[in-house]
C-alpha cells in the first residue's frame, strides 16, 4: 500500500512540474542552454597576505600563477609526497587569499610537502576551484619536481573541490580527505530552498518562488514569531513540526541534533537556518518527501502537508546533469565515481553544510559500486567544521595507510537511520575537548 501511495505522490509532483513551468517558474528556454553570465568581478590577489614563514627545516614558496595565489610549503627531508589543500567559501569580496593546511605541521614533521591555492575567485566555485589546483599541482611537478604520490585535501566548499577534482583527473590524486565538505553538492542549494518552503507553508504562507528581496526584513519575522514564543528554544506545534523537518532533511534522527538547533554558534541551529534560506533558480523538491517524525510511513498530516507545499522543478537552464550554474560560478555535480581511497569527515551538529551531505555521497558511491574505496566518520561536534586536529591529523595518517598498504581503515555507517541515532553514535572517531563539546551528552 505504502508503494502505490509513494507512486501515486510522485505521478501528483510530476503533474505539478507541469503547473509550475506554466506558472512561470521555469524560464521558456531550450534545454541545455547556458544563462548569459554576468560581468567578471575585479578579482585580485592580495599579495601582502601570501608571505609566510617556514617552518623550522622546511622551504617555503609563494606567488601568483593563472590569476590565483598559491603557497607551498617543502620539508627538506621530502618524503616524496604531495598533499593540495582546498579551502572553504571565502564570501564574494574580492580580494583572493590562501589559507594553509589546518594540519600543516603535522605534515611537515612527517615529510609531506603541501600545496594550496587561493582559486582565481571567491563566492561559492568550487569547479574553478578544482582547475586552479590542479593548476597547481602541475606547477608544483615544474618548480619541485613530480611527486610519487599525491593526496586531495578539502574543508567545507573544499570538500566539494576535492570531490570533484578526484572524479575529473582520477590518475592524479592517490587518496582524498574531504572534511565537512559540500559533498551532495546541488542538493546543499536544495535544502536551503526546503527550509524557506517548509516554513512559509507551514504558518499558512504560500511561498513565493524566487523568494522576495525583502522577505529578510518583511516575512522572515513574520516566520519567527510564528514558530513559538522564543525561537528556537521554545516553540509552539508548529515550530516543533518545522524543527522535525529541519532534522530529517539535514540528516535524521541523531545525537547532538537537540544541543545543535539551541547552539550558540553562527552555523549551526535553528536561528541559523532562518537566514540560511534561500532560492536559487537550480533548486528542486519535485520529489522531496516531507516529514514529522522518524516513521518512514506517511502520516495524514504528512500527506496533507506534501501534497500542500509548492513544488519546484529544476530550472534546465541552470542545473543539468553536470551540475549546477549559480551566476558565473560553477557548482559541478559530484557522481560518486571514485577510483581511490576516500575518507571523509563531518560532524553531526552541522546545519550549514549538514550530515545529510554524506549519506547523499554514500548513496552516490554505492550507485557506482565503489562503497569499498570509501570510509566516512561522524564527529560529535556543534560547528561546521569544527574538528580536533587529533581527529584531522588521526584521519590524514589512516589514509595514508589505507594508500600505501592497503589497510582500508574504520568508519561510521552514515546510511542505517538505527545506527545514526543510537546515543553514542560519533563516539568511536571523537577526539579532544573544547568548551562547546562540553555542552553535549557523554559517550557512555
Amino acid at each position: 500500500m505504502e508503494t502505490i501511495r509513494r507512486l501515486a505522490r510522485t505521478a501528483k509532483y510530476c503533474l505539478a512540474s507541469a503547473i509550475v513551468a506554466n506558472m512561470g517558474f521555469l524560464a521558456d528556454a531550450k534545454a541545455g542552454q547556458q544563462p548569459e553570465p554576468p560581468p567578471e568581478p575585479a578579482w585580485y590577489v592580495d599579495e601582502a597576505a601570501l608571505p609566510f614563514t617556514a617552518l623550522p627545516n622546511a622551504t617555503a614558496y609563494y606567488g601568483i600563477h593563472k590569476g590565483a595565489g598559491y603557497r607551498i610549503e617543502v620539508p627538506n627531508k621530502w618524503n616524496g609526497e604531495l598533499v593540495m589543500y582546498a579551502h572553504g567559501h571565502r564570501g564574494d569580496g574580492l580580494a583572493l587569499t590562501v589559507d594553509s593546511p589546518s594540519i600543516r605541521e603535522h605534515l611537515i614533521a612527517n615529510g609531506f610537502a603541501w600545496a594550496a591555492s587561493s582559486f582565481s575567485s571567491n563566492g561559492y566555485d568550487p569547479g574553478q576551484g578544482a582547475y586552479d589546483t590542479r593548476a597547481l599541482a602541475k606547477l608544483f611537478d615544474r618548480m619541485v619536481r613530480k611527486p610519487k604520490r599525491t593526496y586531495m585535501v578539502g574543508h567545507s566548499m573544499g570538500g566539494h573541490v576535492t570531490a570533484v577534482a578526484i572524479e575529473r583527473w582520477p590518475g592524479a590524486f592517490d587518496g582524498a580527505l574531504p572534511m565537512c565538505g559540500n559533498m551532495g553538492d546541488n542538493e546543499l542549494f536544495d535544502y536551503f530552498q526546503d527550509a524557506y518552503l517548509v516554513g512559509e507553508t507551514l504558518i499558512g504562507q504560500t511561498p513565493e518562488v524566487p523568494m522576495p528581496a525583502d522577505w529578510a526584513t518583511n516575512g522572515g519575522p513574520i516566520l519567527r514569531t510564528s514558530l513559538g514564543p522564543a525561537y528556537p528554544v521554545l516553540l509552539n506545534s508548529t515550530g516543533l513540526q518545522f524543527k522535525e523537518v529541519i532534522k530529517n532533511l539535514s540528516g535524521g534522527e541523531r545525537p547532538i541534533f537537540e544541543q545543535s538547533w539551541t547552539g550558540p554558534l553562527s552555523f549551526t541551529g535553528g536561528e541559523f537556518i532562518l537566514g540560511a534560506m534561500i532560492t536559487v533558480p537550480g533548486a528542486e523538491n519535485l520529489f522531496t518527501v516531507y516529514q514529522f517524525d522518524q516513521d518512514p510511513a506517511l502520516s495524514p498530516a504528512e500527506e496533507a502537508f506534501n501534497d500542500q507545499i509548492v513544488r519546484i522543478a529544476a530550472d534546465p537552464l541552470y542545473r543539468s546533469k553536470h551540475g549546477l550554474v549559480l551566476g558565473g560560478a560553477s557548482s559541478p555535480r559530484i557522481n560518486g565515481r571514485i577510483h581511490i581511497p576516500v575518507l571523509s569527515l563531518h560532524t553531526l551538529g552541522d546545519l550549514f553544510v549538514p550530515f545529510s551531505m554524506q549519506q547523499v555521497y554514500a548513496h552516490r558511491v554505492a550507485r557506482q559500486g565503489r562503497s569499498k574505496l570509501l570510509v566516512q566518520r561522524a564527529i560529535r561536534e556543534m560547528n561546521h567544521c569544527g574538528f580536533t586536529t587529533q581527529e584531522q591529523t588521526r584521519a590524514f595518517d589512516d589514509l595514508v595507510k589505507w594508500v600505501k598498504r592497503g589497510v582500508r581503515p574504520a568508519g561510521d555507517d552514515v546510511l542505517d537511520p538505527a545506527v545514526v541515532a543510537a546515543p553514542n553514535y560519533g563516539c568511536k572517531f571523537t577526539e579532544g575537548v573544547s568548551p562547546l563539546r562540553a555542552l553535549l551528552p557523554s559517550c557512555i
